[in-house]
């Protein structure tokens, strides 16, 4: 194919790429039509597993431990902790874990990268100083005192709506994550951890966490603290009839959100909590709703010949959603086999029938939306509901869909158009959840309770609006346009909420705009450009360290380019007009320059947001269909007649 650009051995160049990646990416579709990658964190979720298996007692898997710990060996830092993120600074939080996990398993204190680990940990102030989650980990193995950790009474699920500290004030995530946890705050239970293993060598007389998270304000952190200081003091004489409906009501609604084999709230902690819970009040491991949670949290191991891991939740809805996505720019008819079985994997995962949480704060907006995982139905979520309603209304694109989608198109539309929140934009889970005062309570020193709307989640949901037809100047669109041009930094980048960071949340905006018909000679659209075309490396490629979600942070600072960021920034820049800009020709030639042998790229560079600050993730996936998608734009863009992308991703 001849494309249009000064150099015709990147015409080649910019052919054969999308060729092998486009034949690497049909080879790992499942049978059953869909595409699921791993999904990893850091120290924390493998290390957890370990203690949960020691918290019940397990029979021991002496060869998934031996590959657990492996795996963690190999991702502890040079520096001797384990980080966040690839490349990241210590943690303590992660390294205590990962050490506490490493013990259990059978490492000696005295190895070198054990005594490495714990000089990490005794150099930050000890093990005291680790955060809520952690110090719940340690209390439940005895090695800290329940009276450090923040009091949430059991009775909180007792609260009416209108209270201001209520479950439904919280995001989807936390909620999942606290109502089983009430019941282990309430009841205090020990782990049965019958190798004995403790880790009082992390700790340092009298060095206890911090009152205050560097988020947190000084007047809310002292109100909550004292609020705190009162509930410990009330304990001893707590009703324990009140309690004991407390617990009852946890039990009730952990149940009742259960999720199958996908596990409560289909993430990690949450399954984790909820099997520790069943124990915690004697339900035995053969009834079903433990037996089932348990299994929930098998099936997110990653088992590989010599180690293993957990992943914190998986992806499939997001991932199949996606390479759709790419494989249809390519526009190559090989495809549209493949394509329409991830379409119509899709398709029946759709909620229709189930109110979720988010009917607490939208009760008459009926179920259409698509989960992350593969079930999830009590917490659909926007995002996904925004680029798998795209892809089926791209279906018209390929020859002959099996399926006519537009009853789930409009479905989906209608619950998107339901859960925009008043200031115009969108949360992930939930409307309105900007109850920001609640990140100020001691139980949030990962300040990560909320699910307020963000820069990326909106940029995708206007651009699935402006796909269907609506008009740029109707109320909901110009709200949205609106929120958009009031939350972009003076330097013309926007936050990115779930991908790290401003690349990501530059590139979402400007696809929901360009979509929209926000024209490229707009300020919006210029002050972006000009920002992406500003950092972009020496090497063509572009960048970003998961640490500039800092608090402090002021302005771009230069990363190693990756395969994910720089395929954002290119969709972004063509986005707004400049695919002949010469920051674009640039871009295709690292693409071309790094793609392997595979016809994929390589990238161990976490560019995935869980919670800024705390969790990161690394979507396996994202360099192997972010770079097809943005060399296929490209190549589209210069062979076609139009400099304009004609849907909103």
């Amino acid at each position: 194919m001849n494309v249009n650009v000064r150099n015709p051995t990147e015409a080649i160049a910019v052919d054969a790429i999308i060729k092998n990646a486009t034949e690497a990416l049909l080879k790992q579709q499942r049978p059953d039509g869909h595409w699921v990658y791993e999904l990893e964190a850091d120290a924390t979720i493998p290390a957890e597993y370990v203690l949960l298996t020691h918290f019940l007692a397990e029979e021991p898997n002496l060869e998934l431990e031996r590959k657990i710990g492996v795996y963690l060996r190999r991702i502890q830092g040079a520096h001797g902790g384990w980080p966040l993120y690839h490349g990241g600074v210590v943690d303590i939080s992660a390294t205590v874990k990962a050490y506490f996990a490493l013990k259990m398993i059978g490492d000696s204190p005295d190895a070198p990268h054990m005594v490495r680990a714990r000089g990490e940990i005794l150099k930050r102030g000890g093990a005291g100083r680790t955060n809520v989650f952690t110090r719940i980990q340690l209390a439940l193995y005895g090695d800290v005192p329940w009276n450090i950790i923040p009091t949430v009474p059991a009775e909180v699920i007792l609260l009416p709506r209108w209270f201001p500290i209520h479950l439904s004030k919280m995001s989807y995530w936390a909620r999942t994550v606290i109502v089983p946890l009430l019941v282990l705050a309430a009841k205090r239970p020990f782990a049965k951890n019958p190798r004995g293993v403790h880790v009082k060598e992390l700790f340092l007389p009298g060095k206890v966490a911090s009152k205050r998270a560097p988020h947190q304000s000084a007047f809310w952190s002292a109100f909550f603290g004292a609020l705190d200081w009162v509930l410990k003091r009330l304990e001893p004489v707590w009703p324990q009839k009140l309690r004991d409906h407390a617990v009852a009501e946890c039990l009730r609604w952990t149940t009742e959100r259960l999720n199958g084999e996908d596990g409560l709230g289909a993430i990690y902690p949450a399954m984790a909590n909820s099997v520790m819970m069943y124990d915690t009040l004697g339900v035995p491991p053969e009834d079903p709703h433990r037996a089932i949670a348990r299994r929930s949290v098998e099936k997110l191991l990653v088992i590989k010949e010599d180690e293993a891991y957990c992943q914190p939740c998986v992806s499939p809805v997001w991932d199949t959603g996606l390479v759709v996505h790419a494989l249809m720019e390519t526009r190559d008819p090989k495809t549209h086999e493949a394509v329409t079985k991830g379409l119509e994997w899709l398709k029946p995962l759709q909620v229709l029938d189930v109110k979720g949480d988010w009917a607490e704060e939208k009760p008459g907006v009926r179920p259409g939306g698509w989960a992350f995982q593969y079930r999830n139905d009590y917490y659909p979520d926007l995002d996904d509901t925004a680029v798998v309603v795209m892809a089926l209304d791209r279906a018209k694109e390929i020859e002959a869909p099996k399926s006519d989608y537009s009853q789930a198109i409009a479905r989906g539309r209608e619950w998107v158009e339901g859960l925009q929140s008043k200031n115009g934009g969108w949360g992930a889970f939930d409307a309105d959840n900007a109850y920001y005062y609640l990140n100020n309570i001691p139980f949030a020193d990962h300040g990560a309770l909320l699910d307020p709307p963000t820069e990326d989640v909106t940029g995708r949901c206007i651009g699935m609006l402006a796909q269907l037809g609506e008009p740029s100047d109707s109320p909901a669109m110009k709200a949205a346009i609106d929120y958009l041009e009031r939350v972009q930094l003076r330097d013309g980048s926007w936050f990115g909420r779930w991908g790290v960071n401003y690349i990501y949340g530059t590139w979402s905006a400007l696809a929901g705009l360009n979509a929209a018909g926000i024209e490229p000679t707009h300020p919006m659209m210029r002050k972006a450009t000009a920002w992406l075309i500003t950092i972009q490396n020496e090497d063509g490629g572009w960048g970003e360290d998961c640490d500039s979600y800092k608090l402090d942070y002021k302005a771009y600072e230069q990363a190693s380019s990756t395969a994910s960021q720089t395929a954002w920034a290119l969709l972004g820049l063509m986005a707004a007009g400049e695919v002949d800009h010469p920051a674009v020709e640039r871009g295709i030639e690292w693409l071309c320059a790094h793609q392997q042998e595979d016809g994929l790229w390589p990238q161990e560079h976490y560019t995935g947001g869980g919670f800024p600050r705390v969790f990161y993730l690394r979507y396996h996936g994202y360099p192997k269909f972010f770079p097809l998608w943005a060399a296929a734009r490209y190549r589209n863009l210069k062979t076609g007649n139009s400099r304009k992308v004609g849907h909103g991703l």
